[in-house]
C-alpha cells in the first residue's frame, strides 16, 4: 500500500515516534511524505520515504493530487490546531480522502487504529480498488 505521512511542525516529533513504534508494519509499504517530515522519519527509522515539497511550498497539494489519481491508499496527517494553515490544509487532504474513499487519520489515536488494521489486513480492499 502507498501511505502518505504529513505533520505540522509541532507534531513532527510525534510522527517520528509513531513511525519508530510502527516501523515493522510501515516497512512493508511504500511511504511518501512532505519534505522535512519525510527526512526526519527516514533518519530516525531507516525507512525509505519518497519526499515531496515541504508542506509550506505545496507538499500537501502534491499529496492531494496523488490521492485524486488513486495513487495513495492511506493518509496519516498529524495536525496541530494552533497552526495558522490548519483549516486549509486539513480540509484539502480530508476532502480529497473523502472524495476517493481513502482511509485518513488526523491524530495519533486514529492513526494507530488504521495502522493496526493495516497489519491485520483490514485495508486489503484498497488492493481491489487500486491494484498494483
Amino acid at each position: 500500500m502507498n501511505i502518505a505521512l504529513i505533520a505540522h511542525d509541532n507534531k513532527k516529533e510525534l510522527m517520528v515516534q509513531f513511525c519508530i513504534a510502527y516501523c515493522g508494519i510501515l516497512s512493508g509499504h511504500s511511504i511518501c511524505s512532505t519534505a522535512s517530515t519525510g527526512r526526519l522519519i527516514s533518519d530516525a527509522t531507516g525507512l525509505k520515504v519518497s519526499s515531496y515539497m515541504s508542506r509550506r511550498q505545496g507538499g500537501a497539494q502534491q499529496i492531494a493530487a496523488r490521492i485524486a489519481y488513486n495513487e495513495i491508499d492511506l493518509v496519516l496527517f498529524f495536525c496541530d490546531p494552533q497552526t495558522p494553515e490548519y483549516a486549509d490544509e486539513l480540509n484539502l487532504i480530508a476532502k480529497a480522502c473523502d472524495q476517493h474513499s481513502i482511509p485518513f487519520a488526523s491524530n495519533i489515536a486514529t492513526a494507530e487504529v488504521l495502522v493496526l488494521g493495516l497489519q491485520r489486513g483490514d485495508l486489503a480492499w484498497r488492493d481491489i480498488v487500486n491494484p498494483k
